[in-house]
């Protein structure tokens, strides 16, 4: 185990945003608050044969790159791991990351490193799920992130990547529900803010009664919020009352309003959303021709606006709800006769399935943290055995959006070792500053260079 006088040297950092050194044994340790180019000594908390968990006790070489962190609360909420970092080394530490899962987990290299895309460091979150929790010993109620490594929620009366308005809430938020009768049994805040609305979707596990409704009244008309209920499942969700404006966002680029319910999934950070999907389809090159799948299209993020680009889109999403979202998105831009959509569960497709789509000139992959492992093992038999997919053939290019690094590596090396692409390019996307997630991007052309 590694010893308290023991000087460590931090060599990197994890997905988790743990700094990563070797002990005198030759064992990882893991270093919570420790960055790279550090000299520390640490605390073990947990060890195991390969490797050790530990938090820094002294720091005898500090990084140039260490900063005071913005918020007052960053010691002990959980919402972020990194302010402590300069944002600009934060993205090329995830540049990094991106890279080095790519060539270690799926030997693949890109031809090209894209430069990362960047937006504005604070105040970016438009979606966040907000914990909930009366303190008897405090005698208040505390409304926020989770503390560090625990259930306990943080006492927070700020947060500065929130959006300032919603950030302000927090004291308020606090006031109201301390006062309801239903205190104890409201778990969960979910907030999703749109260009013309702030929603507020309250997680309850009792009916709330007459007074208690007033009251979520009462502080709409103050801060301008729109009440939804949550009684159960998401399938619960419903207006306090109906009316008022819907939640949407713009990709103005493309001319294109979306719609959306506060529990559907959309991008937390929408100023890089705008540009991811710009650069997504700059990358695609699509031309008035062609013909695109756009593969878990969620509500039609990427699917619309190609559909102003291409002749036709189809998107496939393994949720009802969304597919239903995203018809009624494309109906309000008048691209209905451009986009066709269908629930499928694209976690089990084979190659038989994967042909019966028909054949698309570019695809766009956009899955969950869990990847794209099931649609590229089928990309990979149909390359390996076409008798298996008849006429279908594979598209010539791929834009690939991920939220995991290493599910990407995982589907990368199907992509390139076992279906006949090149990854031409990838880039790091900073969609979330001030925490360890490594968003990214990259493209696969089929053929030799």
């Amino acid at each position: 185990m590694t010893a308290k006088d023991e000087w460590l040297k931090v060599e990197s950092l994890d997905l988790e945003g743990q700094g990563v050194a070797h002990n005198s044994e030759g064992k990882v340790v893991f270093i919570e608050g420790a960055l790279p180019g550090e000299h520390v000594q640490v605390q073990v908390h947990r060890k195991k044969n390969n490797w050790e968990q530990a938090s820094m006790t002294s720091l005898r070489r500090e990084s140039s790159q260490r900063v005071t962190p913005q918020c007052p609360h960053f010691s002990i909420c959980g919402g972020c791991k990194l302010q402590h970092f300069h944002v600009n080394a934060q993205v090329a530490a995830k540049q990094r990351a991106l890279e080095d899962g790519l060539w270690h987990l799926g030997k693949v290299k890109a031809e090209r490193v894209l430069r990362p895309i960047e937006g504005p460091a604070w105040g970016y979150r438009y979606r966040a799920r907000l914990s909930v929790r009366f303190v008897l010993k405090k005698k208040k109620m505390l409304v926020g992130f989770h503390e560090r490594k625990s259930s306990y929620v943080a006492d927070m009366d700020s947060c500065e990547v929130l959006p300032p308005h919603l950030s302000a809430l927090l004291v308020p938020l606090r006031e109201l529900l301390t006062a309801m009768d239903e205190r104890d049994r409201l778990p969960q805040i979910e907030v999703a803010v749109g260009a013309q609305v702030t929603a507020l979707v309250l997680r309850h596990m009792d009916p709330l009664g007459p007074a208690d409704l007033q009251r979520l009244r009462d502080f709409a008309l103050m801060h301008p919020v729109q009440w939804w209920l949550q009684s159960k499942g998401p399938d619960t969700v419903r207006l306090l009352d109906e009316g008022g404006l819907p939640l949407d966002y713009q990709l103005r680029e493309f001319g294109i309003n979306m719609q959306f319910k506060p529990t559907d999934f959309t991008q937390v950070n929408h100023q890089i959303n705008g540009v991811l999907v710009s650069q997504a389809l700059r990358l695609l090159d699509v031309h008035a021709h062609e013909r695109v799948i756009d593969w878990f299209c969620g509500l039609g993020n990427f699917t619309l606006p190609l559909a102003t680009q291409a002749r036709e889109v189809l998107g496939l999403e393994g949720s009802e709800a969304l597919v239903a979202r995203s018809r009624e998105n494309a109906a309000l831009n008048g691209l209905t006769s451009k986009t066709s959509f269908i629930a499928r569960n694209l976690f089990e497709i084979t190659p038989t399935e994967l042909a019966s789509y028909g054949h698309a000139d570019k695809w766009l992959i956009d899955p969950p943290r869990e990847g794209a492992f099931a649609l590229a093992q089928a990309v990979a038999a149909a390359h390996a055995d076409p008798a298996l997919v008849s006429d279908f053939k594979l598209p010539q290019r791929i834009v690939y959006v991920s939220c995991n690094p290493a599910t990407l590596a995982r589907d990368a090396a199907l992509l390139v070792n076992s279906a006949g692409y090149r990854c031409t390019a990838a880039g790091a996307v900073n969609m979330f500053p001030h925490t360890a997630h490594v968003e990214s991007m990259a493209v696969f052309e089929r053929g030799p260079g």
